[in-house]
C-alpha cells in the first residue's frame, strides 16, 4: 500500500475542539466487519452489544504535560519543547522535539518559567527537529517531576486551533489511566465513564489493563509513499501476566475480546503467540499495522474517526477491509460524525 491510497478530504468543522459535557454522550457508529452494515447509535449503547466473559482490553497510559515553553538563553528566543521520553532519571536526560529547531544547537541553554525556575541543555541533535536536553536540576527526583508537571502544559494536538484550557488537563485523560508516560491519550477510551463501566462490569464484562505509551509518532507525518519503508517510533508496553491471563481465558471459552483503541490493538497484536495467546511482556514495540493485515486475537475494536493519512486510519482500514472503510467514513462525513480525539465512536463488530 502506498501513503496516497489513504488521502480523504474532512471538513474542518467535522474536528471536534471540545470534549461533550459527558464522557460517554457521543455518536456512536456500529460497523459490521461481515454483514458490511451499519447502524447509528449512542455511546451509551455498547452494552447491548456485549455479554458475561467478554473482555475489553484497555490502555491505562496517563498522558503528562509535556509541553513547555521556554526561552534560549542571550537572545530570549521563545521556544517550544516537547518532552517525548525520559531517557535517564538520574542524569535528567530526555529526548524532546523543539519548535522552532533551526534556531537551537548542541550546548545552547534553555530556560522555562517566569522567574526561570528550571534550565535545560541540549546536548546532541537526535533528527532535524529532534534533541537531547540534560535538564540542571540538583533537587530530589520527585521535585523535578514536579516542576516539569506544574511547567508542562496539556500537550493537546495543535489542530485543534484553540488555547489549552482548564477541562483539558482532565478531559485528555481516560478515566481509568494509571501509569504516566504518554504524550497523547489513547482517545476510544475517553468514552468510558465511571457509570458505564460499572454497568459493563455488571453484565459480566471484564477489564484487562495493558500499559501502552502513546507516543508522538502516532501524529507525525508520514514521508514516504512506500510503507514498507516508514520507521515507527518505538513505544513501551507492558502486559502484565494478569492482563495476558483475563484476556486468554476469553479466547480459551470462545468469548470475545475487544480493543478499546488502536493501541491496545497494536498492543495485542505485539504480544501474540502463534497459538493465539497473549504473552505476558515489558519492552518496546514499533508495530505498524496497514492493509492487507491478518488480525489474530481482537475479535471487536472500539475507535475513534481518523485523519487522513494517519497510522490508526491505516490500522482501521486493515480491520475493516479498505473499500469497505473508505465507504464508512464517506458515510460518516456525509452524516457529520466528529472527528479525532474529542470525536465521536466507532465500534467494529
Amino acid at each position: 500500500m502506498k501513503l496516497s491510497q489513504f488521502k480523504f478530504d474532512l471538513p474542518k468543522e467535522l474536528i471536534a475542539s471540545h470534549p461533550p459535557k459527558d464522557r460517554e454522550d457521543c455518536r456512536m457508529m456500529v460497523v459490521d466487519r461481515k454483514k458490511q452494515t451499519v447502524e447509528h447509535r449512542n455511546f451509551r449503547d455498547i452494552l447491548e452489544y456485549f455479554d458475561d466473559g467478554d473482555t475489553f482490553v484497555i490502555n491505562n497510559t496517563k498522558v503528562f504535560p509535556a509541553r513547555l515553553y521556554g526561552e534560549k538563553e542571550k537572545t530570549g528566543a521563545k521556544i517550544e519543547v516537547f518532552l517525548l521520553r525520559e531517557l535517564n532519571r538520574e542524569s535528567r536526560l530526555w529526548d524532546v522535539m523543539v519548535d522552532p529547531a533551526r534556531k537551537i544547537r548542541i550546548g545552547n541553554k534553555l530556560y522555562f518559567g517566569e522567574d526561570e525556575t528550571l534550565v535545560a541543555e541540549v546536548i546532541d541533535n537526535t533528527t532535524s527537529r529532534g534533541r537531547t536536553l540534560r535538564f540542571l536540576f540538583d533537587g530530589p527526583y520527585e521535585e523535578f517531576k514536579a516542576t516539569l508537571k506544574r511547567l508542562g502544559e496539556t500537550p493537546l494536538p495543535k489542530i485543534h486551533g484553540r488555547p489549552v484550557e482548564p477541562e483539558d488537563e482532565e478531559r485528555f485523560q481516560t478515566i481509568y489511566a494509571k501509569h504516566e508516560g504518554a504524550v497523547a491519550a489513547p482517545t476510544a477510551g475517553l468514552h468510558f465513564s465511571r457509570e458505564l463501566m460499572k454497568r459493563l462490569e455488571i453484565i459480566g464484562v471484564n477489564f484487562a489493563e495493558i500499559t501502552l505509551h502513546t507516543g508522538l509518532g502516532n501524529f507525525r507525518e508520514i514521508e514516504v509513499e512506500d510503507l514498507t519503508k516508514h520507521k515507527v517510533d518505538s513505544e513501551e508496553l507492558i502486559v502484565t501476566p494478569e492482563a495476558a491471563e483475563i484476556i486468554n481465558r476469553s479466547i480459551e471459552n470462545k468469548k470475545r475480546v475487544v480493543a478499546v483503541g488502536t493501541t491496545s490493538m497494536k498492543a495485542l497484536e505485539s504480544t501474540v503467540s502463534i497459538t493465539g495467546k497473549i504473552k505476558p511482556f515489558k519492552g518496546w514495540t514499533n508495530k505498524f499495522i496497514f492493509p492487507p493485515y491478518e488480525f489474530k486475537t481482537a475479535h471487536a475494536m472500539v475507535t475513534n474517526f481518523h485523519l487522513p493519512y494517519s497510522p490508526m486510519f491505516m490500522m482501521v482500514t486493515a480491520y475493516l477491509g479498505y473499500d469497505f472503510a473508505f465507504e464508512v467514513y464517506r458515510q460518516a462525513i456525509k452524516d457529520k460524525y466528529k472527528f479525532f480525539t474529542y470525536g465521536d465512536a466507532m465500534l467494529i463488530i
